[in-house]
């Protein structure tokens, strides 16, 4: 990465740069031990000084020292706890007085997807009102409500989804930004909840990622832009409507980083030196902080390898102390039991570091609960910490006025459900819509069509809302939804059916591209799948990669004479060499929300033919050459994207690619490279875990015991390098690792890999014993290693691998792998193992062989 010297327009910022040669820079990226973080010289003087808007109140903080002189240890660690509607009832409410309370992404009252803004107004006064009730806590201040809003008040059926940041990025829009983020406060404050965790700022610096959609763009200066443009919409100004009736509480988020992890690994190790920190992704929080931003959120990421919810120096030093943020800190989802030697039930590190809030869902709460106040008694967390912490959040409670607000189901905008998709707030969604499309291709001048001539509309995103959605739309991932769960939202086609219906033409839709009449042009929308953040992590930004159904259909129509217009839905930018030439015209659509009609207005002429709207939207992303250039940035060394930063036609323009681009799938670097998954240990993200038929739990000790299975460690060549798994025979037992996201393991097949691992036989046997991978949705590939296992001496290592096609013939996805390596059996066994990797180049002697 180019060591980034930017040339930033900050009015209302007191800053120190400090230079970095070029041999820091270039020593920033070297592969660094787990102790990096020890050795990492800190330069403060990099860190600005923020200007904040929102100034220190006298009145104010004399309110704050009033409330807290009279709050016991258990008030105060309450406010510092935030669970989730899951995992708690209105009477743990009424019992400990949470100060916050969340529900995650496909949390809904009651659990009921598609609870009305009623049951979730019902929730948000009952929470309201348990905690204002001191008859068991004896205390009152009231709880306030979080939820992830980041695209619209995304969790709930009927409501406006914008664009995600990916496009909204191309629309480079600040005016416009703060329009939709006023939106979505408006509708979030309709259901009664006070709090958004957004914006995010993340600079993604690898496309892999699978959060790149949530980026705005791989540069800073729009995201340092946009920051304050959301936060404004959604706080309000500083010096107006600050805080008012129809606005919320925001957060921006995550601290520091996110977006610059080693291999686009979600929640990775960023190892940029600290003026590329500040640089590229301290920019986001430049410009929130300035525009008055109440909470920040830490990241899961680590910086060379201290993770960030357990370091001061990010979270203190740098963010409260030199930048001057005066707000609450709040974690992520259970992020503080990642820092080596937490757990999400004990964690006084964190604290320490400087986190205000714990962000503990799950059951979980209670013993951290009762553990941080075990750990302030013992002086292990100092009392003036959890003081600082209770300041922090009754702080932004008061700037907010949660104290003297009417309670959620009585306030200005609550209840008042025409305003949850109001046509108003669907009208500048589909502008969103209308901006955000680039126009990567139109060969012939093929775009704008004539709605008066006939079209096919082909590819399953057509008419698809949840596809076009993406992640964050009703549920977590964005999967499971159908049309039916966007009422008053509109598919692409249905824009595309609007509009040709109008002008007289007529339209055709089928997904696999099947016709009555030859059409004069088939529009193809298809793309992505949707996903959120793990889950969408890929090693390879070739789309379909090994699975070219959509190239399929586009070749085909264009084998067909038929003129192809691409509208291509994607989180990211994506290796499409192909696509393109098969296509006469492309359309960058990225994730357009709820209001795919916006498409229609931009493709399509008016009835008499003129432009309706002409193409705006511009890269914030450049577009890969290749389906392994996923680091490609603007601004970096020998930059040779296949369309650069800032690219996009307008009608007229002369088109610049042509349908020969080159079409040979580039090969990663590392693909010639063993992945070890376990030497004396699980290798992250992987962790070893037994299960017994349905009960299931993770390896945390020398020896763990379940009815179906037990496993200790043993000693191999050094202590504790090997695992002995004994089955039972009392149902079946299983030992994985496993990862909480599924993981993208492509590219080892194609190096023709295979799995490999020393294994022991304890005893003699004709038990039956499967190896298995594992991938999301319950599906999975076993291989019957029983004949070779019973052939094996008895207490004698050896070397035992099998071809990774095998698990594909048998069921697996290696596009989404969960479980990596499961031995299972019902049987009586007793077996050890050790040193399991991914070996590239052994297929073909494995001692399973499926080629």
């Amino acid at each position: 990465m180019k060591n980034l010297k930017l040339k930033l327009l900050l009015p209302t910022l007191i800053i120190a740069v400090v230079g970095c040669s070029k041999e820091q820079s270039e020593e920033s990226h070297v592969e660094r031990t787990d102790d990096a973080a020890a050795k990492l010289q800190h330069n403060i003087d990099i860190w600005p000084t923020l200007d904040i808007p929102v100034k220190r109140d006298d009145v104010l903080e004399q309110k704050i020292k009033d409330i807290l002189s009279t709050m016991t240890l258990e008030q105060k660690v309450a406010q510092m706890i935030q669970p989730e509607i899951r995992d708690i009832t209105v009477e743990d409410m009424r019992t400990y007085g949470f100060g916050s309370y969340l529900n995650g992404g496909g949390a809904f009252p009651n659990n009921d997807k598609h609870a009305t803004p009623s049951d979730w107004i019902k929730l948000a006064e009952d929470m309201y009102q348990a905690s204002i009730d001191d008859s068991i806590d004896g205390n009152s201040i009231p709880t306030i409500w979080g939820t992830d809003a980041v695209h619209g008040h995304n969790n709930v059926i009927g409501a406006t989804l914008f664009p995600h940041n990916i496009g909204l990025g191309a629309a480079n829009h600040p005016e416009l930004i703060e329009k939709i983020a006023a939106i979505t406060a408006t509708e979030v404050m309709v259901t009664g909840i006070d709090w958004v965790f957004a914006p995010t700022v993340a600079v993604v610096r690898d496309d892999r990622w699978g959060r790149t959609y949530e980026g705005y763009s791989e540069d800073p200066e729009i995201v340092r832009e946009y920051s304050a443009s959301i936060v404004k919409g959604l706080q309000g100004h500083p010096d107006k409507d600050f805080l008012g009736d129809s606005r919320v509480i925001s957060t921006v988020k995550h601290f520091l980083g996110d977006g610059g992890t080693e291999g686009g690994d979600d929640q990775g190790n960023n190892i940029a030196s600290e003026q590329e920190l500040f640089d590229i992704h301290g920019q986001g929080y430049v410009g929130g902080l300035t525009a008055g931003a109440q909470s920040v959120m830490a990241s899961f990421n680590s910086w060379h390898g201290e993770k960030n919810h357990g370091n001061k120096y990010l979270l203190t030093t740098v963010l409260k102390d030199k930048m001057g943020f005066d707000g609450f800190v709040v974690g992520d989802w259970n992020g503080h039991g990642q820092i080596p030697g937490c757990t999400n039930e004990n964690c006084s590190q964190t604290i320490n570091a400087g986190l205000d809030i714990f962000m503990v869902p799950t059951d979980a709460w209670k013993p951290l609960y009762e553990n941080t106040i075990s750990q302030v008694k013992s002086g292990e967390i100092p009392q003036a910490r959890i003081d600082d912490a209770v300041s922090r959040i009754l702080r932004v409670k008061l700037r907010a006025g949660i104290f003297d607000k009417p309670s959620p189901a009585n306030r200005a905008v609550s209840g008042k459900v025409e305003l949850i998709g109001a046509q108003a707030h669907r009208d500048v969604a589909r502008q969103a819509v209308r901006e955000s499309l680039v126009l990567l291709k139109n060969q012939g001048n093929i775009l704008p069509l004539n709605p008066k001539t006939n079209i096919l509309v082909a590819g399953d995103g057509a008419d698809n809302i949840g596809k076009q959605s993406g992640g964050w739309s009703i549920t977590w991932q964005g999967t499971g939804n159908e049309n039916s769960d966007f009422p008053g939202g509109s598919s692409i086609y249905s824009g595309f059916e609007q509009v040709v219906s109008a002008a007289g033409g007529n339209i055709e839709l089928s997904v696999e591209g099947e016709y009555t009449a030859k059409p004069d042009v088939a529009i193809v929308v298809f793309g992505e799948e949707p996903y959120a953040e793990g889950t969408g992590d890929i090693d390879n930004l070739d789309y379909q990669r090994g699975n070219k159904t959509d190239l399929a259909l586009l070749n085909k129509l264009k084998a067909q004479g038929i003129p192809v217009v691409s509208v291509f839905i994607s989180g990211r930018p994506m290796w499409v060499n192909a696509e393109l030439n098969a296509s006469n015209a492309f359309v960058a659509a990225w994730l357009p929300g709820s209001e795919g009609a916006g498409v229609s207005e931009v493709l399509f002429t008016k009835a008499d033919g003129s432009i309706n709207y002409d193409f705006t939207g511009k890269l914030s992303f450049s577009w890969p050459n290749s389906a392994t250039q996923a680091v490609l940035n603007r601004h970096d060394e020998n930059y040779k994207p296949l369309l650069p930063y800032g690219f996009g036609l307008k009608y007229g323009d002369e088109n610049v690619l042509e349908s020969d681009l080159n079409e040979v799938v580039a090969q990663a670097n590392n693909v010639n490279k063993e992945l070890v998954l376990f030497e004396q240990t699980a290798k992250a993200p992987w962790q070893l875990t037994v299960s017994s038929d349905e009960q299931s739990e993770p390896v945390t000790s020398s020896i763990i015991e379940l009815p179906a299975i037990t496993l200790k460690t043993m000693d191999k060549d050094i202590q504790e390098d090997a695992r002995t798994v004994t089955f039972t025979g009392n149902g079946k037992g299983e030992v994985s690792l496993a990862s909480n996201f599924v993981e993208d393991l492509r590219s080892y097949v194609e190096s023709e890999a295979a799995i490999s691992f020393a294994i022991r036989k304890e005893d003699v046997t004709t038990a039956k014993v499967m190896l298995e991978m594992h991938c999301e949705e319950d599906c999975f590939g076993a291989v019957d290693i029983s004949s070779q296992f019973a052939a094996m001496a008895v207490n004698e290592w050896q070397e035992f691998s099998v071809d990774l096609n095998c698990f594909i013939q048998n069921g697996t996805n290696m596009a989404r792998v969960n479980k990596a390596f499961v031995i299972s059996s019902n049987d009586e066994v007793s077996l050890s193992f050790a040193g399991i990797k991914l070996e590239p180049n052994s297929a073909q002697n494995a001692d399973i062989n499926c080629q």
